[in-house]
């Protein structure tokens, strides 16, 4: 029931982060070509609720995506199993979480 369910949220984020992949990618064409400089961007991402809910969904969409393929290659190659799978699972995830929610913080509202 666990793999069902695993395979269900990284299926379920992958189809979330498309769009979001499209987006960033769309805006990251636009501030190049647009000649934009970093200060730029900055002054119109600072406090912004939509780029924080639109960075801060990609950013939980990653790191579920990223925890559960990271958990399947480590099953896979290095045969780790139980708890200790589901502990390095976690991890990473909360890690890849935290980097982030740092970076989305920081563009966003600090």
């Amino acid at each position: 029931m666990l793999d069902t369910r695993l395979y269900m949220a990284q299926r379920i984020t992958a189809i979330l982060m498309a769009p979001l992949v499209l987006g960033h990618l769309a805006v990251m064409i636009y501030a190049v070509q647009g000649g934009l400089s970093t200060a730029e961007i900055l002054g119109r991402t600072q406090g912004s609720i939509l780029w924080f809910m639109f960075y801060g969904t990609f950013v939980v969409a990653v790191a579920i995506h990223g925890a559960i393929g990271v958990r399947t290659v480590i099953y896979e190659w290095a045969g780790v199993k139980g708890t200790a799978l589901t502990i390095f699972t976690l991890v990473i995830g909360l890690g890849l979480f935290v980097l982030g929610a740092r970076a989305v913080w920081a563009v966003t509202f600090a």
